[in-house]
This record gives structure tokens, sequence and C-alpha cells, in this order.
């Protein structure tokens, strides 16, 4: 008779509890980030069609939006502003009374200890959509930092407390660093969104805040899904310009880049669950082919496994009453 192996691995699965004792990776609130869309115009909350549970806010609601993911234990909410004007240049991007600055203030007026982490780019504001300047067809890198970086203290003199530039020109951080640091803001973070992809999973969002372009594509600025090398150099280049925090976005098809990143450096990693992959999961559940529950905590937990410190998710809110059950 031959011997079984002594080595049984199923002993520590046996129960709830003891898979608990061995449990290598944790998903807990404190690690959540909630975006949130906030529209000029509208005086009550839009639904976005294709991200169900997910709507536009109106400005005179976003205060007790937040209170309410404060109250879950959500610690840091990611805003995105839909304004009623657009232009060549997105200049309501960095106006005093934009939709992005009023609601940092209406937010830190209610609930002063969340975390209030602003989405810097231009596309939202742009009359043609696109992430920067464009001349002749192209969008112009150097000339769209200035813009960037005009934004960015915007958002930070109205009281954001991190800012996330999203728009992938070459030396944005740095531009953004260097104007914050002038105008005495040192201590504000930088969160990169440094490893972009140019993802098909950004769908939905665009429908959420009217960001799509007019014309053409961002592939010229975003990144190739193919390239897991080059993600690193524009990490290591976000680090090397000032960034506190860097990203990988979109998550799920980029766990081998996530796991690369955080082997690689030692900066905190944020990681975004797109609405792409949000969508994709409530369209399944809906049909009664998923559990969702299920699902949203294996994906969040995979996310985490692979070396995200945080993560951003639509899921947040329902996360956080799953957590404390």
């Amino acid at each position: 008779m031959s011997m079984f192996p002594t080595v049984r691995l199923r002993r520590t699965r046996q129960n709830e509890k003891m898979r608990g004792l061995i449990r290598e990776t944790h998903l807990n609130v404190e690690q959540l980030i909630y975006p949130v869309f906030i529209a000029e115009g509208i005086d009550s909350p839009h639904e976005i069609p294709s991200m169900p549970g997910i709507v536009q806010w109106p400005l005179k609601q976003i205060g007790r939006e937040v209170e309410r993911v404060a109250e879950l234990g959500i610690p840091a909410v990611l805003l995105f502003g839909i304004p009623n004007e657009k232009d060549e240049m997105g200049s309501q991007a960095y106006a005093s009374e934009g939709i992005i600055q009023q609601s940092i203030r209406a937010i830190k007026k209610v609930s002063p200890e969340t975390l209030v982490i602003t989405d810097v780019c231009l596309c939202e504001y742009t009359s043609h959509g696109h992430c920067g300047v464009i001349r002749n067809g192209d969008v112009q890198n150097d000339e769209s930092l200035e813009l960037l970086a005009r934004m960015a203290l915007s958002h930070v003199e109205a009281g954001a407390d991190i800012v996330a530039p999203s728009d992938m020109m070459d030396g944005r951080v740095g531009a953004i660093r260097h104007v914050l640091d002038e105008h005495g803001f040192k201590g504000t973070p930088i969160m990169a969104y440094s490893a972009k992809f140019a993802s098909g999973f950004y769908g939905p969002f665009r429908e959420a805040a009217g960001s799509a372009p007019q014309f053409g594509d961002r592939r010229s600025y975003q990144m190739d899904p193919a390239n897991g090398r080059e993600a690193l150099r524009e990490v290591a280049l976000d680090i090397e310009e000032g960034a506190d925090i860097v990203m990988v976005k979109p998550a799920l098809s980029y766990l081998d880049v996530i796991r690369q990143v955080r082997d690689r450096f030692d900066l905190p990693v944020a990681a975004y669950n797109v609405s792409g992959e949000y969508s994709m999961i409530k369209a399944a559940a809906q049909n009664g082919w998923i559990d969702e529950q299920r699902i949203v905590l294996e994906v969040l937990t995979a996310i985490r496994r692979a070396g995200a410190d945080m993560i951003i998710t639509y899921f947040a809110p329902e996360v956080a009453g799953w957590l404390k059950r």
C-alpha cells in the first residue's frame, strides 16, 4: 500500500473560522475609493443607463451623497465633473466657480474628514472631448501641461486633498508638482494615472461623463494594451516627477501589470475597477447568471492580491455594506 502524503492542504480549509485564520489577502472598506459624477444644470439625480445604480448628481445634493458614503466607512471619493458649457480649451476645468470647484467646497462643508480626490483631465470640459489642446487635429502635449496644472491648482485651492491627473500627457506630473509647490501646496499628494491603457472597458464612463472624443481616439496618448514593460517606464517617470501614488487602469485585464508595479516600486499602488468591468457584472447579475456579491468580492480581492493597496470602484457602497455583515 502506497503511503499517502503527510501534507494535506485541506486540513486548514474545513470551516470559515479556519479559512479566516490563514487568509492571505484581506479586503477592507478603508481601501476603497468611490467615483462620483456631478453635473451642472440638473436638479435631481440622472441615472446612467449603462451603469445601473450610478447617477450624475446635482451640486445641491452632492454633499448629502458624500455624507452617506462616509457613514459607510468609505474614506475617499474621486470626483468627475460635467459642465454646462464646453470649449476648445476646456476653460471650465480651471474656473474658480467650475462644477468641481463648487463640489469640493460643498463636500468639505458637510463632510470635512472625507478625502476628496479630483480627476485632472480636460476631456470632460473640451468641446472636442480630447484630454488636451488640439492643434491641426493633434493633441498638443506641452501646451496642455499648463492648463492641466492650472486645473489641479484650482482644485487644491478649493480644498481638494489629492489631485489625480488622468490625461496621460508626458510630463504632466512634474508640471503639476511644480505649480502646486510654487503656490504653497507642497503637502498635497498626486495620485498619478501612471499606466492608463487605451481600453474598451471605458465605454460606460464616457456616457456618464459625457467625454467621448468627437473625432479619432486616444491611442496616441493612452497606452497600448499589449505593452507591459512600457507601463513600468511610465510609472518610473511619474515617480521621478513627484507622484506620491501610482495607478493602473483598468484593473481586471491588467492584474499582471499591477503585480509588476507592486514588485518593482515601493510607492502605494492604486487600481481602477472601471465602468465596463462594473457594467458587465451588473448586467450578468440582473440576468441571474451570477451571484453579484460573491463575484464582486472575488474580483476586488483579486485586485488586492495582485498588489493594489487601494481600489477605485463603483461597487464601494455595496461592498462596504457587505463587509459589515
